[in-house]
């Protein structure tokens, strides 16, 4: 045999064989692999809230939990890591294990901060891999009855006469309903009109019933009784589609303002590198627990509206918001206050 025939042989023979070794090698990975999908889960998996108890974030997790826990076999438990804008709760969530034993129940907070704060722990779209949007709800405009305006035109008209004379009342900074109000400023040029923070919904609520503000910007489920009651006027919401128990309120979008969008969501999600058998599987499941009637009454009674999309959906909205806050934080030189 010639000599360059019998080298070519040779080198067949090595490659052959360092192919049949790394397969190997990699059967056994391959087979623990698919064992542990098969186990799955085999111990508790934990829905990290990055907030207090009792915000929409810390609701949607106790709503969830139960049905996830009985359609995939195993515990499954809430722990809530409050903290730093949502951002302590988030970065653990990101540098947990990837193995599908930690969640994370993230709200529009999770789109927001990358642009709010100087230095996040995590990426909001290379960090997580999207499950599911679990399901959204909007801010509400209301005013005051005295003012005498029955529609946003209404209110703006008044505000444009002195805007040092009117302010917004709304939760804390860097929430959807201050980024909102802060584009309504923007657009309308009434920057002269102070924005008033608030440690919460319900507080902001109760400054305009008090009178002290004339315009509150917060979410629907707070607002709702006291527009029913008519100690406050409902101008407009900011979803993209009507409240379902406010029919006679408009949007924003038919009011006149364009991509004028501000949803507060919900959301389930996994560290980047969890298997993707895994996240489909969880997927699979939490879309068949948001089509239930009995699941999507129980969040409509917690003022949401259920939207049950998937991962991809869901990624979708945050390459949309996360440059869309970014520019409103910038143009409107929103800035954290300094802590003392």
């Amino acid at each position: 045999m010639p000599r360059s025939n019998r080298a070519l042989t040779r080198r067949n023979l090595i490659r052959r064989a360092g192919l049949i070794a790394a397969a190997g090698l990699a059967a056994p990975a391959i087979l623990r692999g698919t064992a542990a999908f098969a186990a799955y889960p085999d111990k508790p998996i934990k829905l990290i809230v990055p907030n207090t108890p009792g915000g929409p974030s810390d609701v949607s997790a106790r709503l969830i939990a139960p049905a996830l826990q009985e359609a995939l076999g195993g515990s499954v438990i809430v722990e809530n890591v409050g903290g730093g804008g949502g951002n302590i709760g988030m970065g653990r969530a990101a540098r947990a294990d990837a193995d599908g034993y930690t969640l994370l129940i993230s709200t529009s907070g999770y789109a927001i901060n990358p642009s709010l704060f100087d230095n996040i722990p995590y990426d909001a779209l290379k960090d997580f891999a999207p499950i599911t949007e679990i399901a959204t709800t909007p801010n509400i405009y209301c005013v005051q009855p005295s003012l005498g305006a029955k529609t946003m035109k209404d209110f703006i008209a008044l505000v444009k006469k002195d805007p040092s004379k009117f302010n917004f009342a709304t939760p804390p900074v860097g929430n959807t309903p201050h980024l909102a109000t802060e584009l309504l400023k923007l657009r309308e040029d009434i920057k002269q009109m102070a924005t008033v923070f608030h440690t919460g919904g319900g507080q902001a609520m109760q400054a305009l019933l008090s009178g002290s503000v004339q315009c509150y910007c917060g979410a629907i489920s707070t607002a709702r009784a006291h527009v029913s009651a008519g100690t406050a006027v409902a101008l407009a919401v900011t979803g993209e589609k009507r409240w379902h128990d406010l029919p006679d309120v408009p949007t924003m979008l038919e009011v006149g303002y364009k991509d004028y969008v501000f949803d507060n969501y919900v959301a389930l999600s996994a560290p980047v590198k969890t298997p993707p058998e895994i996240v489909a599987r969880i997927e699979k499941e939490m879309l068949a627990i948001l089509a239930k009637p009995d699941m999507r009454e129980k969040f409509v009674k917690s003022g949401f509206k259920v939207e049950a999309r998937p991962g991809k959906g869901h990624m979708e909205r945050l390459q949309r918001e996360v440059p869309m806050y970014r520019k409103v934080i910038q143009d409107a030189g929103v800035k954290l206050p300094q802590q003392k």
